[in-house]
């Protein structure tokens, strides 16, 4: 596990940290999940944001193996927002991205190189995604009340 700097001014030096997985599956997560579950509570991170749906899957799946719970102990959330973030034991938060918008501009953009003849300007795009909130990111509640 690595520590990061954060980029919101609201968290401290020793907020947030990362663990690198060897691949971007559901075996990764479990095993990001397990060395999640060994730091004792007061240590273990109040979130976890995942590369991938498949990461959090995995790490979900180890969450309840270990008998700590989303998003009650931990909240959880991926990206891509695949068809199984719906679907999972505990629904999973998920970053969505405009996949037909990106698709159709990209397959644009390439028409518009091609057929260009040379006047084609290579431009930027910029797409907005989504959150999708789901059962695995409530918010806790306040304790004072």
């Amino acid at each position: 596990m690595q520590k990061c700097q954060p980029a919101s001014p609201g968290l401290g030096a020793g907020d947030l940290h990362m663990i690198v997985t060897p691949a971007l599956n559901v075996t990764a997560g479990q095993r990001a999940g397990a060395a999640l579950a060994e730091l004792p509570a007061a240590q273990r991170p109040t979130a976890v944001f995942c590369a991938n749906d498949l990461l959090a899957l995995g790490v979900l799946q180890e969450m309840t193996a270990q008998r700590i719970r989303v998003p009650e102990d931990i909240s959880l959330i991926g990206y891509d927002d695949i068809d199984f973030a719906a679907a999972a034991a505990v629904p999973l938060s998920s970053v969505r991205r405009p996949r037909q918008l990106l698709g159709r501009t990209a397959a644009q953009l390439l028409l518009d190189e091609a057929l260009g003849e040379g006047s084609h300007q290579h431009r930027q795009v910029v797409f907005e995604p989504e959150l999708v909130v789901r059962r695995s990111s409530q918010p806790r509640p306040d304790p004072a009340g």
